[in-house]
């Protein structure tokens, strides 16, 4: 029953966030042909600077097949996407409910407040899951209506970092939903969150190796150095330090 009663609390997110995911997959894997042209007419670009460096490198890593999807989808539109979709479900719960008297309700039930709890993180996270691996997992079935192949264990490693180092957005979320009793705030607050880690390495670029986007992208990965397995389990970490706050603060908050 509360299994059930968390997933329809949380569906017409997950499936707007599902539905949304795989366009976007269906659209940069459909894109690529086109790109292909626009590389060709595209001038010879001056790379004396640290701006024009840049250009050149993502021009180069276009031209391969496998450059462009992790540029296009496991760089830029994976992360940013799924970041959203795991702030939004990681909002509402107990507290969200209190306008329309849901919380006195759902604390009548003779279940404890941990499990309460955890069951709702637990939904949130296993639907995070399915939109890190699903959309992803088309890749390869769209790359093959363009003539391209791409390989599934790239597949796999890429969504399992956006899952792990993502968490955190969705674990903060979590905890912010413990703190307000509204739904606006959490999101607000984690999105600034999220935005603040990504202009803050476009001005400091030197701080991109210890950004949370650069272990979901898995760069090291991508350029052959391995999985970035100190940034995921500092990831892990972290969300289990913010979902053990939010058990806190719900095990203390009077009703």
């Amino acid at each position: 029953m509360l299994w059930h009663k968390t997933w329809l609390e949380t569906r017409w997110r997950f499936w707007i966030g599902l539905g949304l995911l795989m366009l976007s997959a269906c659209g940069a894997v459909m894109m690529y042909p086109q790109m292909g042209k626009l590389l060709e007419l595209l001038p010879k670009v001056d790379t004396s600077g640290p701006i024009g460096r840049q250009i050149q490198e993502s021009v180069e890593l276009a031209r391969s097949y496998r450059g462009y999807l992790w540029t296009q989808w496991f760089q830029k539109n994976m992360p940013q996407q799924w970041t959203l979709f795991a702030v939004l479900l990681g909002t509402g719960g107990l507290f969200s409910q209190a306008w329309g008297g849901g919380t006195l309700f759902t604390l009548s039930l003779p279940i404890s407040r941990r499990r309460l709890l955890g069951v709702r993180a637990a939904t949130g996270l296993l639907e995070m899951l399915a939109l890190a691996f699903v959309p992803s997992l088309l890749l390869p079935l769209f790359s093959l209506a363009i003539g391209h192949r791409y390989g599934l264990g790239d597949v796999l490693v890429h969504s399992a970092c956006v899952f792990v180092a993502g968490s955190v957005f969705f674990c903060l979320a979590f905890l912010l939903s413990t703190l307000f009793n509204d739904v606006w705030r959490p999101i607000l607050i984690a999105m600034f969150v999220a935005i603040g880690l990504g202009i803050v390495t476009q001005v400091f670029p030197e701080l991109w190796r210890f950004n949370l986007f650069r272990v979901m992208s898995a760069e090291s990965y991508f350029r052959g150095g391995g999985l970035p397995w100190l940034g995921l389990l500092a990831s892990a970490a972290a969300s289990v330090a913010l979902l053990y706050a939010a058990d806190r603060n719900i095990a203390r908050r009077d009703f």
